[in-house]
């Protein structure tokens, strides 16, 4: 779905006269221009471009387009929180493409098939040290060994994944599903070593001959708050109590549990609880749901579960089992201000889910590096620290944090790791224009509702850690694939062939798009007119004077 920059001319005003007769004013010219889709996702995904092929049945080839940018598309489909679907032109039609289901088909697919990654470059020769086997982390190695180049992770826990598989909970991301993906990238050559930990960068880079670094070691120690406390009840961390739950240690939390926190994490940290038994789990969060940092569906399910939610309320006190609650009143930024009405409750635990931060003190040693004053380390446009030859990203950097964030550092770090190695920079390529839903010359009509996928039944999501929401059948995952309005790309719908007056415009077959025939064209505008998708522009005809 690219074209070359130089293809891309600035849209002329169709209100003018169109020129039609002895002297064209205007041509058409075919274009590309950026899909929101495209332009939204983390992971840098050519999304419309395997869209395209899976509508095709061409799942193979829309997997192969698919990993070029996320090796992990079984993993994405279930836990991104997908912003291309929030982009989805279609979303101001009738409803976004299903776009994670759609990946998530096809990434189950993938294991069903035992479809493996081609590496088919030659060695470079060259060495890279991974520190983290988190989401960065694979994504780096991942291309890092697409480039050529011998990758070893070292990881301090006893599996691999992160907080993939220590800090999401099973019923969003089964296992087996997880570390069926990792294989992959294993059987590409990556050696992957947990259970150590890295204390000194510098000498292991140096004992392992090892010619860049990357850290991606997560931000995986839960932020703590001082609240007055004498006697308090059981309180723990939302991080400890999901890597516990993860390990078979969960702790025995009691009837009822108190969740402190208004992001996904306390959502996570609120249904684990009733899966762990609690009669009642209940968030308390300072700010309403128009201000939670959590998304919309997440706290949809929770609540669906039982979860209730205290909105405007922040803990002041803890006395034994009791909780001192304060009500909160927003001011006209949306920031929470204390009201002096307090109010009573009694809890068995508490689970702290207030965010998580970096434990970067081992990096504290190296020249060079800088940090955030949340122990965040910075990194330049590059993604290398302030030491030559390492570099850093993930949750361990500043910005927002998610799984499909940290995947998009992995694969801009390799690329810019490799262009190191190599004496180099790398400059991404430029960007298309971006098309909205005003250029699209669509129905208005839509007959093309989105396939819900199935949930677990409320009784069963209690019993126990089952994965909640279902995948697509191919049927319906082909069908979802077809509602993509392929915006600013030609997808051959034959609309400009069939409307054009003077037979102007030449069918190349199929997968070759269209040509002008300019000895026909007259300018009329009528293709432009007729492109849904907005893949024909009109500009100015050579040596005609505006």
């Amino acid at each position: 779905m690219d074209a070359k920059p130089s293809d891309m001319t600035p849209v002329v005003d169709l209100t003018r006269e169109k020129g039609t007769g002895p002297v064209r004013v205007r041509r058409p010219i075919y274009v590309d221009l950026l899909p929101p889709c495209n332009h939204a996702c983390p992971a840098g995904e050519n999304i419309q471009a395997w869209l395209d092929l899976a509508q095709a049945g061409k799942y193979r080839q829309a997997w192969d387009v698919l990993v070029r940018d996320n090796p992990m598309p079984a993993v994405h489909g279930r836990v991104c929180y997908h912003p291309c679907e929030n982009s989805c032109n279609r979303g101001q039609l009738d409803a976004p493409v299903s776009i994670h289901a759609v990946e998530r088909f096809l990434g189950d697919r993938a294991a069903q098939e035992s479809w493996a990654f081609k590496v088919d470059v030659p060695p470079s020769g060259k060495r890279v040290l991974i520190i983290g086997a988190g989401p960065s982390g694979l994504s780096a190695a991942y291309h890092l060994t697409r480039l050529g180049h011998t990758v070893e992770i070292r990881d301090a826990g006893p599996l691999p994944g992160g907080m993939m598989h220590f800090g999401i909970p099973s019923y969003r991301l089964p296992r087996a599903e997880l570390m069926r993906e990792i294989s992959r990238i294993e059987a590409m050559g990556v050696k992957i070593v947990t259970n150590h930990k890295v204390t000194d960068v510098l000498d292991e880079q140096a004992a392992g001959r090892f010619d860049a670094v990357f850290i991606a070691i997560g931000a995986s120690i839960g932020k703590h708050v001082d609240i007055p406390a004498r006697d308090a009840v059981r309180v723990l961390d939302a991080v400890s109590l999901l890597h516990n739950v993860t390990t078979g240690e969960a702790p025995r939390l009691g009837r009822r549990v108190v969740v402190y926190g208004g992001g996904n994490t306390a959502m996570d940290a609120a249904r684990t609880a009733k899966r762990l038994g609690a009669d009642e789990a209940l968030i308390v969060y300072r700010r309403d749901r128009a201000h939670m940092p959590a998304h919309a569906f997440e706290a949809d399910e929770a609540m669906e579960e039982g979860v209730k939610i205290k909105w405007l309320s922040t803990i002041k006190e803890i006395v034994g089992p009791e909780l001192t609650v304060e009500a909160m009143e927003l001011d006209a930024d949306g920031r929470p201000h204390p009201t002096g009405r307090l109010e009573k409750l009694t809890t068995d635990a508490i689970v702290l889910a207030l965010g998580q931060e970096t434990d970067s003190r081992f990096l504290r040693q190296i020249p060079g590096i800088e940090f955030a004053a949340d122990g965040a380390v910075r990194v330049g446009r590059d993604m290398m620290t302030g030491h030559p030859g390492i570099f850093a990203g993930g949750d361990m950097v500043p910005g927002e944090q998610s799984v499909t964030i940290s995947v998009g550092h992995g694969k801009r770090a390799a690329r810019h790791i490799d262009a190191w190695l190599r004496a180099t920079r790398y400059e991404p390529a430029p960007k298309h224009p971006l098309v909205g839903f005003d250029a699209l010359q669509l129905p208005v009509y839509s007959d093309a509702e989105p396939r819900p996928q199935k949930t677990l039944a409320l009784a069963e999501r209690a019993r126990g850690f089952g994965e909640v929401v279902a995948g697509l059948t191919e049927n319906e995952a082909h069908y979802e694939a077809q509602r993509c309005l392929s915006c600013g790309n030609c997808f051959e719908c034959d609309n400009c062939y069939a409307a054009c007056p003077e037979g102007a415009i030449v069918k190349l077959g199929p997968g070759r798009r269209y040509r002008y025939d300019y000895a026909k064209c007259t300018g009329c505008a009528v293709c432009f007119e007729q492109c849904p998708c907005h893949a024909i522009e009109m500009i100015p005809e050579a040596g005609v004077s505006d």
